[in-house]
């Protein structure tokens, strides 16, 4: 079987498995509260689509890198986390219903904002311009069926038949953490197997992935402790800002529909590697160490 059935069919169906299993853990209550008060979902936007692709553009500037590479590290920051980070947040017993409704909303925003942030980084470091065209009917079916629809049934299997939610829960969380890995290896080596390019290129762009995934996290984090959002939305900032979409990056960045470029999916290719074991590991921390 090829890889790219993995990324292409495989890949959502997990995510709606992976989106189900959350909304057995969650009610309706735990949205409204969400929506009631706004403040941390406003602020987990802002630095989603703001502060992290800045972060990233000082760190193309002071690479040193090709300038496809400097290309490729933007995309990364532009490209939210999805559902990755909403099983991390809710295996760190993160606040999952902010971390569900802050995915939901920025795979809308990222119609906009991608094809801007793509456009700024291509003119800075090309000095060419390039335009992204993000398939808006396409990406809202996609939120519906893999993000909104299986949630919402998992929540409403949770009202209607509670005592077989949480049987379901205590397996699937198992299930679906090893299927997402196992889809998620296949994606990542789909598109490195495609580009010919040498180890050193590899070493050269890891450190500065590093530091854009652990920024991330640090800045998540002290933005939540500053204005004391509690442990639970601590942690969900953490991830939230900590983990992107690397699978999106690198479809961005080496699709011929798209960039067309493997060398500029070399960043998300290696942020793919390790974010997952990383987020998990400062996100224990903070559960372990906050109050």
């Amino acid at each position: 079987m090829e890889t790219a059935v993995f990324s292409t069919y495989v890949l959502p169906v997990v995510i709606g498995l992976i989106m189900f299993n959350l909304g057995l853990s969650l009610s309706i209550s735990d949205f409204k509260s969400i929506f009631s008060s706004p403040k941390s979902l406003i602020i987990g936007l802002f630095c989603q689509m703001v502060i992290l692709p800045l972060i990233a553009f000082l760190l193309a500037f002071v690479s040193g890198l090709p300038a496809e590479i400097k290309v490729g590290i933007v995309i990364i920051a532009a490209c939210p986390g999805g559902a990755t980070s909403n099983l991390i947040t809710y295996l760190l017993k993160g606040d999952v219903a902010l971390s569900i409704s802050l995915t939901s909303i920025n795979s809308i925003l990222i119609l906009f904002t991608i094809p801007g942030i793509i456009y700024l980084a291509t003119t800075t470091f090309f000095s060419t311009e390039t335009y992204i065209a993000l398939p808006f009917p396409q990406t809202i079916l996609k939120i519906l069926f893999m993000i909104i629809l299986p949630t919402f049934l998992g929540v409403l299997t949770r009202m209607r038949l509670t005592n077989l939610a949480l049987k379901l829960d205590k397996y699937m969380k198992y299930l679906t953490t090893a299927l997402l890995a196992i889809v998620y290896v296949f994606t990542i080596f789909e598109s490195k197997s495609d580009a010919d390019i040498s180890i050193g290129t590899y070493w050269l762009t890891a450190p500065f992935v590093v530091i854009l995934n652990v920024s991330g996290m640090l800045s998540g984090f002290f933005i939540a402790m500053l204005i004391q959002l509690g442990k639970k939305k601590t942690i969900t900032f953490v991830v939230e800002i900590g983990i992107q979409n690397s699978a999106l990056a690198i479809t961005l960045a080496s699709s011929k529909v798209f960039l067309g470029d493997t060398l500029m999916a070399i960043p998300a290719v290696i942020y793919g590697m390790f974010t997952f074991f990383s987020a998990i590991i400062f996100g224990y921390l903070v559960n372990r160490w906050v109050k």
